[in-house]
């Protein structure tokens, strides 16, 4: 295993868990849709990057874009079928999966070459 998938492991973590400890500790009453989401978020990039790595060197671009695709496949899922199955308010938990999913997206490109 290459040291760029578990450094991006790691800042993903960092951002992810740190971004929802942040949002509950000023709004506590977004806990469970907040960290929920964070937790998918975590999976979902860790995926989106092994789905990516592959395609560095051949086509960078088709591998973020599986990523992309498998990001809104799940932003999608989770609000059609995960939010109300969870009873989550449905606000706090797309917008901050969204954000966490957007935020380490952008961090992404730094760790696939290496």
């Amino acid at each position: 295993m290459k040291l760029g998938w578990l450094w991006f492991a790691l800042l993903a973590a960092v951002v992810i868990f740190g971004g929802a400890w942040g949002i509950t500790t000023l709004k506590p009453g977004l806990a469970p849709s907040v960290w929920s989401s964070a937790v998918i978020a975590f999976g979902v990039q860790l995926l989106a990057f092994a789905i990516a790595r592959p395609f560095v060197k051949s086509n960078p671009i088709a591998g973020w874009g599986l990523g992309s695709l498998l990001r809104f496949a799940v932003v999608v899922l989770h609000a059609l079928v995960g939010i109300p199955a969870l009873g989550l308010e449905s606000g706090p938990a797309l917008m901050s999966l969204v954000a966490f999913l957007f935020v380490t997206m952008m961090l992404e490109p730094l760790f696939l070459r290496s």
